[in-house]
């Protein structure tokens, strides 16, 4: 692409943002009947704005100038707002962030799946709106973002090392991060000490460009037991360093019951195929739910915000009705933690996941539990789960599945249209691709009742539950 013309660079006066679109961005219209999208400005505000990029039905832009105020603004909390693209809606209040969820998942439902709906059931909103979320992770990059306030000042900036996160669109480019409102302390003590140990002792940082450096990324997971984990992934496998930097962790936070390490010099960051080494503690954590425990390791999913995980689950066991006679499937179990969430309620649980490691974990879990009446198997959903499967453990009563932001593979569907079971509930994380799937699924089960559950407080996700029922 060549240079942009100055021609795309229009300022709009006086516009109205009128709703809150996809992705945490606000719409609003040009004079000329397009659309506008605009980042951080709330349904209301009247703004001026200076568009940066045209296209044949929409303009981007950015508020440059605020003539009103909406009623709903609130002031974010976070220094790091505007910059860093993770809340997105920290400057709206959050009783509006509910309705715009709620408003989401009902348009997806009703434009998408096009399918007969019950009335809603009040979307289910976090206690905590901040300092939720129970697993972090922070990247180490030697070309720090330097903010808009940083460059108009002019001044001079001889360290260029950052710990935080990626600015959005921008791969190579990490915003430092001071203080972050999302997960609990020690989180924000221990980030704050690495980067500051790793520039008192000249430590080096990730060059992302180059691809080297000692220190790549920092994951930090904390339970509601009070156990936390700390995992530092570094590029160059430096012993002296890496020991020096571990120990020093281990001694300036005893609270730490998982210290673990994994030296990587893959193009990316990503954990799934490296050998973890624990340094200090155990290799897990332990999180507890309604007298569960569940072992968290490095690699696990389990969801980021385990006060609302209860909620969501127990909205999903009352969706099940169960009453202990029930043969329940749970497909994409994960690590298996609804199958046992539910399974005092039923008379058997059969879990389905295409991860090996998470069944071991779920298998571990249900052991550490005492449950006897949970049995998991490993296997790609559309190809596992099949007749024969059927006969070898029975048809189920209930389904419950809980898929990937893709929503089910059609093979799935397929399967479930012919068990038919009297019951489906079905968790989703993307109600786009759940109304898709609603609508497959519309001939021979009926919408029952839906309830979304909003698990990230200050952004635009939203889960949901459906109970589908034999029509």
């Amino acid at each position: 692409m060549g240079k942009r013309k100055n021609t795309d660079k229009i300022v709009f006066d006086n516009i109205e943002v009128l709703d809150a679109g996809a992705k945490g961005v606000s719409v609003a219209k040009a004079p000329d009947g397009k659309v506008i999208f605009i980042p951080n400005v709330v349904p209301g505000d009247v703004v001026d704005v200076q568009t940066f990029k045209k296209r044949k039905a929409y303009y981007e832009g950015k508020a440059v100038h605020f003539h009103e105020y909406s009623a709903d603004r609130v002031i974010p909390p976070c220094q790091h707002f505007g910059a860093c693209g993770g809340c997105k809606w920290q400057n709206m209040n959050y009783e509006k962030q509910l309705f715009y969820k709620n408003r989401e998942v009902y348009n997806h439902l009703k434009r998408i799946g096009k399918v007969e709906l019950p009335e809603f059931e009040p979307i289910k909103g976090s206690e905590k709106q901040f300092f939720y979320r129970n697993k972090m992770e922070f990247s180490f990059s030697n070309a720090r973002w330097v903010t808009e306030e940083e460059a108009r000042s002019g001044e001079e900036i001889d360290n260029r090392n950052a710990l935080g996160f990626h600015i959005p669109r921008m791969w190579d480019k990490i915003l430092d991060i001071t203080k972050c409102h999302l997960q609990e302390d020690p989180s924000n003590a221990i980030r704050n000490a690495v980067r500051d140990f790793a520039n008192e002792h000249g430590l080096e940082f990730f060059n992302p460009r180059e691809h080297s450096g000692l220190l790549r990324t920092l994951m930090l997971r904390t339970a509601s037991t009070g156990e936390i984990m700390v995992l530092i992934q570094f590029f160059d496998d430096n012993k002296e360093q890496r020991e020096m930097l571990l120990d020093f962790l281990a001694e300036s936070f005893p609270g730490i019951t998982s210290l673990q390490y994994v030296v990587n010099q893959k193009a990316n960051d990503t954990l799934y195929d490296q050998d973890i080494i624990l340094y200090k503690g155990r290799d897990y954590i332990l999180e507890s739910m309604e007298g569960l425990s569940f072992s968290i390791n490095a690699k696990s999913f389990y969801q980021t915000n385990s006060d609302q995980a209860y909620e969501l689950y127990s909205i999903t066991r009352d969706f099940a009705g169960l009453t202990g006679n029930e043969l329940v499937y749970d497909l994409y179990t994960g690590t298996g933690t609804i199958a046992q969430f539910v399974s005092r309620k039923a008379k058997k649980v059969i879990g389905v996941e295409a991860v090996p490691e998470a069944i071991a974990d779920a298998k571990e879990n249900a052991k550490r539990n005492n449950i006897t009446n949970c049995e998991f198997f490993v296997g790609d959903m559309k190809v596992v789960f099949n007749e024969e499967f059927i006969a070898t453990h029975g048809r189920p009563d209930v389904i419950i599945t809980d898929p990937p932001r893709d929503g089910m593979h059609k093979d799935v569907i397929d399967q479930i249209l012919q068990i038919a079971p009297q019951k489906v509930v079905y968790v989703s994380c993307n109600s786009a691709t759940q109304a898709r799937d609603l609508a497959l699924m519309d001939e021979v089960y009926k919408v029952a009742r839906v309830r979304p559950v909003d698990m990230f407080p200050q952004t635009h996700h939203v889960e949901n539950v459906v109970l589908l029922e034999k029509r």
